[in-house]
């Protein structure tokens, strides 16, 4: 955990380049295009695709860039990015930031196993709190890439942490998508020790929770 603190500390403050400023008005005509998956004011209609409202600065535009870059692969994603300058990554970045994200509803049957998991990890199985790096509320850790995850449809986390499961554990087949852009591989590790049952109670908690709780 201290080293896992550390590394927080470190990613925070370390800056691997210097990130252009985005401009909320200019984001929010750019991302005209954006709005079919994510929804006009980045609150995404499916569950199959994030949504981006509150999101940090810095995450969405990593994401973009590692979509651009092939570190991140998505059949969908790769030609609405393959143009973007810097500055329309920044400006998208800052508009849809701005935003506030609709939360969803929680399983019920599911909040207290998906909280205990997000709180306090399995100790048993070696699976770290996921509050140590997305914040006790879901806010995320913008200043170090952490994302966001309060509010977040359910079945798009899922099929994240799915993804990093399957790259952590090596799973092979062509059908079997996998991420790997996470640094130092933390998410693939952690990933790797859940269960589908463990997923989705996160998944659901996640959901159905606020920034401001």
């Amino acid at each position: 955990m201290k080293c896992l603190k550390l590394f927080v500390l470190l990613a925070a403050t370390a800056v691997s380049h210097a990130m252009a400023a985005g401009d909320v008005d200019a984001g929010k005509e750019k991302s005209q295009p954006c709005a079919a998956c994510h929804g006009p004011d980045g609150n995404s209609p499916s569950g199959e695709w994030p949504s981006l409202a509150g999101q940090g600065e810095k995450y969405l535009v990593e994401q973009i860039q590692a979509f651009k870059a092939g570190d991140r692969q998505n059949a969908l994603m790769a030609p609405m990015v393959a143009n973007l300058s810097e500055q329309d990554m920044a400006d998208l970045a800052a508009y849809f930031s701005a935003q506030t994200i609709k939360v969803g509803q929680a399983d019920p049957e599911l909040v207290e196993e998906g909280e205990r998991i997000y709180r306090g990890g399995v100790i048993a199985d070696g699976i770290p709190a996921c509050s140590g790096c997305h914040g006790p509320a879901g806010e995320g850790v913008d200043a170090a890439g952490f994302p966001s995850l309060a509010g977040q449809h359910a079945q798009y986390l899922e099929i994240q942490l799915k993804a990093f499961r399957a790259a952590g554990r090596g799973d092979l087949g062509d059908n079997v998508v996998k991420r790997t852009n996470d640094p130092q591989e933390m998410m693939r590790t952690v990933a790797a020790k859940m269960s589908d049952a463990e997923i989705k109670a996160v998944a659901s908690f996640l959901n159905g929770l606020s920034t401001g709780e």
